[in-house]
């Protein structure tokens, strides 16, 4: 082999190594055209949003809000009685609140402490233990059928319409972890929103950066069943068809590092350019060693 096709070997790799090592506008563009988005007559994407059903270890915020003259604390401990009993208002609601928390996606880490501590938790069970009413089971239903059968038992004790349940969640609590350069993005969140879906939670928290494999989102979700796993690819707008599309309380989103970013290339156009200078630069100082032997 000469010297000249051993030059020419080593400037065939470097081109070939610079092409497949860039990454292309289709690797980081969001949602792009699919044949095979589904869609309704209208044209309209459906929402396919799943009904969040609730876990062990789940922690809910129980609420009954009053007329000003209603005894609601033979629901409650006297230490949530009391903290809204002095309301002199036209409403006043008592029971496990959640307290002040920030809004919006602030990541508080390990969640709200006083959420914790006032909250109804999920027992090993299922169940929930309300004080007046007894156990309410919990694991596998909907928080809309338990606020019904809720209802019922306090509807026992007030006038019909003197009353209303209210419970919720701490919010959407849901988590990233990144394993490349996503410090400003991973964490925990909590976003205090009935419907929370991918792209609106990756625009709270400043977009991703280009080493992200787009088309390599996982997802572990929580069922009272156990944990599923999913996999989304962002650059196809098929992807508003998938369940896993919306968020749901404790989910966490998984954000792997695109394989051209991890040998180097591909992280910032201009990144690239100064790593494939620096590889021609190599092969033309092996290749001027090699013709002086």
């Amino acid at each position: 082999m000469t010297k000249q096709h051993l030059f020419n070997i080593f400037l065939l790799v470097f081109i070939i190594g610079i092409c497949t090592s860039c990454i292309s506008r289709k690797d980081i563009q969001y949602l792009q055209p699919s044949e095979s988005l589904t869609i309704n007559e209208e044209g309209l994407v459906p929402y396919n949003v799943p009904e969040y059903r609730v876990t062990k270890g789940d922690i809910l915020s129980l609420n009954v809000v009053t007329t000003p003259k209603g005894d609601a604390a033979q629901f409650y401990s006297s230490l949530n009685a009391s903290s809204s009993g002095a309301n002199n208002g036209a409403m006043q609601s008592v029971g496990a609140s959640g307290g002040q928390s920030s809004g919006g996606s602030g990541g508080q880490s390990g969640g709200n402490a006083t959420f914790y501590f006032n909250g109804l938790k999920v027992d090993s069970k299922g169940d929930v233990n309300i004080f007046g009413i007894g156990y309410i089971k919990a694991e596998g239903r909907t928080l809309e059928d338990m606020t019904k059968e809720i209802q019922e038992k306090v509807n026992e004790n007030f006038l019909q319409g003197k009353s209303e349940v209210r419970l919720n969640l701490d919010g959407i609590r849901y988590y990233i972890l990144g394993d490349m350069e996503t410090v400003n993005v991973t964490g925990e969140k909590t976003a205090y929103m009935t419907q929370l879906n991918i792209m609106q939670a990756i625009a709270m928290n400043g977009g991703l950066n280009r080493t992200v494999d787009r088309k390599n989102i996982m997802i572990h979700r929580k069922f009272p069943e156990g944990i599923k796993t999913a996999r989304l690819d962002l650059t196809r707008e098929d992807v508003m068809n998938s369940p896993y599309y919306w968020l749901q309380n404790g989910d966490i989103i998984y954000l792997n590092t695109n394989g051209k970013s991890i040998n180097g290339f591909g992280k910032e156009p201009l990144q690239t350019l100064t790593t494939g200078v620096s590889l021609l630069t190599t092969v033309m100082s092996v290749y001027l060693i090699l013709t002086r032997l």
